[in-house]
């Protein structure tokens, strides 16, 4: 997940056994603002409370890729449509390791197998109610993942139902091309509550593809492409009131929502906020102050506020430093010259000085620990090795001119490095690269985009990367679902690559990899399963395409103003966001 996915999961600790009483009266299981300290969020509800009312406020330092459920690929995207967007499953509103089991959503239950797992049905709730008032349907669904998956307009999301998915005779051309109300005859709908999907390969972790926002219904004549970001249909508790790109983002109450429809929202607040574009140091100082509830993106405090929060006791009880199970990383761009020799893109593995990038990122602490594989340790398949080793971390220069001198640059090279010009950590890591680089000879010019575009115009671009020729990016990743073809397969499978909003930024291409994520969908042993993502995290890393830098942890800080609060497991070590409150 983005992407981060933006877009998450990692177990954060046990839940605890028994809470204390939360302020205002409520019984639920957690912690009140005076008795919660440093850490409780990450595995207690912080101030927890069914008290209804007041305006959440949220700003963020970018913009959305795309708030359109179908069209979107950052984590917090993910997390926060769930106000207005209801998915088939979604992962349980619990603190802890919990929230990593799926549940069902808008659906009555998970999915029932059939077929040795190629076939998938599902029963939709009666009485869910898009905010115009109609009835959602299975066709509705139907056509979100047709949308979502089969056009050409919207690329931000990954396509698993397009690789997965029983294509039609000819290919299909997705719903604004094919105009036949059968559409995709794989996934049937033989009434207005029952959706069956069939797989061209048995898929056991299907059920978390239900998560995705992509299966949140869409109604066809509503559907007005990429301007339904615009225009969104709710599903959910709350309605999209205003969409202004850059801007700001409001919502309120969904009128036709039924909560005996939906068991898992409380649907809190009366409106909902997101101020768009602002300055990360004066959403942290807000923060800190109580004029703000969240900060959207769920990546932590910037380096400038860290020293602020931690440094006063008062301050540091509001603060969580959430371990995800996300990789702060560097791709190297294996199609642009002189990154298609390996051995040029082994030359920076040794060069990197990852001490210094995580200094940048914050430190141990906030920054994460130093990484050496793909797969963080959290991510089921993980297996601990390094490859590229040096002396305490800081990068080896001659080892790195040694690969130099093998792939045809003795004398070094220039290159660009892009990285996203809102997030202060990721640019100081940028620049901690481009200082280790230059000690072997490698020049980097860094280039900054937004990122809101930084996947749809730049380095999720392949021709932008190419023709500009990029070298190296800035990334960040949480798994899609908590498992390691959830974490690497959108970001290594040579099939994931597409023309924008691309996520497998080195565009690796090789061929054993994409073999073993096949094979791993029809292993039903779990043991077997898990030791080929280990597999692929070594062949990724023997060919260089992906430079890992921390394990990443971020600082997040809650005010005393917002309720229900909890770190999630499965959204990148974010809050989560389907049950805050304003207390």
């Amino acid at each position: 997940m983005k992407k981060i996915k933006i877009g998450a999961s990692l177990a954060v600790g046990a839940v605890l056994a028994a809470g204390l009483t939360a302020c205002g009266g409520d019984s639920e299981s957690g912690t009140s603002g005076s008795a919660a300290k440093a850490d409780a969020a990450n595995t207690a509800v912080v101030n927890a409370s069914d008290k209804k009312g007041g305006n959440l406020r949220y700003a963020m330092s970018s913009d959305w890729d795309s708030p359109d459920p179908g069209d979107t690929y950052y984590a917090f995207s993910w997390n926060f449509a769930r106000n207005y967007a209801r998915a088939l499953t979604t992962f349980k509103n619990a603190p802890g390791n919990d929230n990593l089991e799926v549940v069902p959503d808008l659906a009555e239950s998970l999915g029932t197998p059939s077929d040795g797992g190629k076939t998938w049905t599902y029963k939709i709730r009666k009485g869910v109610k898009f905010d115009d008032g109609t009835e959602v349907t299975s066709k509705d669904v139907k056509y979100a993942v047709e949308r979502s998956n089969f056009t050409s307009e919207l690329q931000l999301g990954p396509k698993y139902f397009k690789q997965y998915l029983v294509d039609n005779p000819g290919g299909y051309k997705g719903p604004y091309k094919d105009k036949s109300e059968e559409g995709l005859k794989s996934i049937e709908t033989p009434d207005d509550h029952t959706i069956v999907f069939h797989l061209n390969t048995p898929f056991s972790e299907f059920d978390y593809l239900g998560t995705m926002p992509q299966t949140a219904p869409v109604p066809r004549a509503k559907d007005t492409g990429v301007n339904y970001k615009k225009e969104i249909v709710s599903s959910g508790p709350y309605k999209v009131d205003s969409y202004v790109p850059g801007k700001e983002m409001k919502l309120s109450r969904n009128q036709h929502w039924d909560a005996s429809t939906d068991p898992l929202r409380k649907a809190l607040p009366d409106t909902i906020s997101v101020a768009l574009n602002q300055n990360q140091d004066d959403i942290d100082n807000r923060l800190m102050s109580g004029a703000l509830d969240v900060d959207l993106a769920g990546a932590g405090l910037a380096t400038a506020a860290q020293p602020k929060a931690l440094g006063n006791a008062a301050q540091k009880n509001h603060t969580d430093v959430a371990t995800s199970n996300s990789l702060t990383y560097m791709t190297i761009s294996t199609k642009v010259a002189p990154f298609d020799n390996p051995a040029c893109r082994k030359a920076v593995q040794y060069a990197v000085d990852k001490v210094s990038v995580q200094t940048g990122l914050g430190g141990p602490l906030a920054g994460g620990e130093i990484a050496t594989t793909v797969l963080p340790p959290s991510v089921t398949g993980y297996e601990k090795f390094d490859l590229y080793p040096s002396a305490n971390n800081a990068g080896d220069p001659a080892k790195a001119k040694e690969q130099l001198a093998e792939c045809g640059q003795p004398n070094g090279f220039t290159t660009t490095l892009t990285a996203r010009a809102d997030r202060p950590k990721e640019m100081a890591a940028a620049q901690a690269i481009q200082q280790g680089l230059a000690k072997a000879g490698i020049k980097v010019e860094i280039k900054s985009y937004p990122s809101g575009d930084y996947f749809t115009k730049y380095a999720g671009a392949p021709s932008f990367v190419k023709s500009n020729k990029v070298g190296l990016s800035m990334m960040k990743w949480g798994a899609d679902w908590p498992s390691g073809f959830g974490f690497l397969q959108q970001i290594v499978d040579s099939r994931s690559i597409k023309p924008a909003g691309n996520t497998n930024l080195s565009e690796t291409d090789i061929k054993a990899v994409d073999d073993l994520f096949d094979a791993s969908t029809q292993e039903n042993d779990t043991a077997k399963r898990n030791a080929m993502y280990g597999q692929v995290d070594k062949a990724v890393m023997e060919s260089g395409d992906i430079v890992p830098l921390t394990y990443s942890n971020q600082l997040l800080y809650r005010p005393d103003t917002i309720s229900n609060v909890f770190v999630s497991a499965a959204y990148s070590g974010m809050y989560d966001y389907l049950n805050l409150g304003v207390k």
